[in-house]
């Protein structure tokens, strides 16, 4: 980690409270700037928050922009499982570690409770640790407002409502939340349902941003066979569209789940919207190779007899955990919950239970994989 731009050499500790060398004794001993943000860094997001309130330097240390991009370095390496839990008071979010390669069934606890959003309306996605609202209505400047995007963080538990696209609709308005690498940059890409060059597109909620490039899911009619990939480049802000080859598109079906394939964009098909059961067989992955070229590959996975043995409910495809491994969970939360891990690799199956989300038994959940937290402050 490079160092602060700030001095702290004059920081000490003595007694457990922090103050200036000038009323400490002479045996006191500076503590170093990249011990003190070491220190911090292996706190967890909610102590951290309580940190910022201790004192000003304090605060302004965990704010600085090197301490938040070393957090989130750090928090990419292991990244976790995240819960948005939907009740009447709002959207709960706790987050778990998330297994990977797991040998076994086994269990883990969602017992980090990361922040409360009194907004329970649509969660559209999530890009770098921040999720991007769309709220039906909400309360701003002694008014109610109608569709009013808000970007929040669960681990800061701060949200910030976001400019409205100018637009004659009061919804239809699709928004997708990306982040730029190359200047470091949260991007905010909203459309209408429209024509685009004569064509008349039809999105879709699920997307990803891989490599500062925003990726969904898209027909040229409404309510017709998926047909496209739509792409927009967060440093260009230019939107282009990839078309499936011939023998794709006769394969195509009304729901596709979107994954980075060891960085590459990945469609996971089932057959029937999306969701996956006891009965199937199989299912396919098609990886594009070159975007230019509107060259896809397919592979297909054949499903061990175990899955029958495992799955008694609906799933439904949550992603991929690494390179091999694709999640499964149940549309209807039983309680335990759980979630069932296939390795494409060594075609195993896996069921890993989740356990601390029993008071939501019957209340909607989604789960997201690769989950970093990122304790920058909105």
């Amino acid at each position: 980690m490079k160092p602060l731009q700030k001095n702290f050499s004059d920081m000490t500790i003595s007694g457990g409270v922090t103050e200036s060398t000038s009323t400490l004794d002479r045996n006191s001993l500076p503590i170093p700037d990249e011990v003190i943000a070491e220190i911090f860094s292996r706190l967890s997001s909610e102590s951290i928050a309580r940190c910022r309130c201790v004192c000003k330097l304090w605060s302004s240390i965990l704010a600085h922009q090197d301490f938040t991009e070393s957090f989130l370095t750090k928090s990419r390496a292991r990244p976790q499982l995240l819960f948005a839990c939907d009740a009447f008071t709002g959207t709960f979010f706790f987050s778990s570690a998330q297994p990977e390669n797991p040998k076994e069934n086994s269990y883990v606890v969602a017992s980090n409770h990361l922040a409360r959003f009194s907004i329970s309306d649509e969660l559209c996605g999530c890009t770098n640790g921040f999720f991007l609202y769309v709220s039906k209505m909400i309360w701003i400047q002694n008014e109610f407002q109608l569709y009013v995007p808000l970007m929040c963080n669960p681990s800061t538990g701060q949200f910030l409502t976001l400019p409205k696209l100018k637009s004659g609709k009061s919804c239809g308005v699709e928004n997708y939340l990306g982040y730029e690498p190359i200047a470091n940059e949260l991007k905010v890409f909203s459309m209408e349902l429209s024509r685009v060059n004569g064509v008349l597109i039809s999105v879709e909620h699920q997307w990803i941003c891989i490599s500062g490039v925003i990726y969904y899911a898209a027909s040229s009619h409404s309510y017709s066979l998926i047909s496209m990939v739509a792409c927009f480049d967060l440093r260009s802000e230019k939107l282009s569209f990839i078309k499936f080859m011939e023998t794709f598109s006769k394969e195509m079906h009304h729901s596709a789940t979107i994954v980075n394939y060891n960085g590459k964009l990945g469609l996971l098909m089932s057959r029937d919207y999306g969701l996956v059961h006891r009965a199937n067989a199989s299912f396919e992955l098609w990886v594009l190779q070159d975007a230019a070229k509107h060259e896809w590959s397919k592979l297909v996975f054949v499903l061990p007899p175990l899955w029958k043995d495992v799955v008694v409910d609906t799933m439904c495809i949550s992603g991929m955990v690494g390179t091999n491994e694709i999640v499964f969970s149940p549309i209807y939360q039983r309680d335990p919950f759980y979630v069932i891990y296939y390795n494409v690799e060594s075609k195993t199956i896996t069921k890993i239970g989740i356990q601390g989300l029993e008071a939501f038994q019957g209340k909607s959940l989604n789960i997201y994989l690769n989950y970093v937290e990122n304790v920058k402050l909105l």
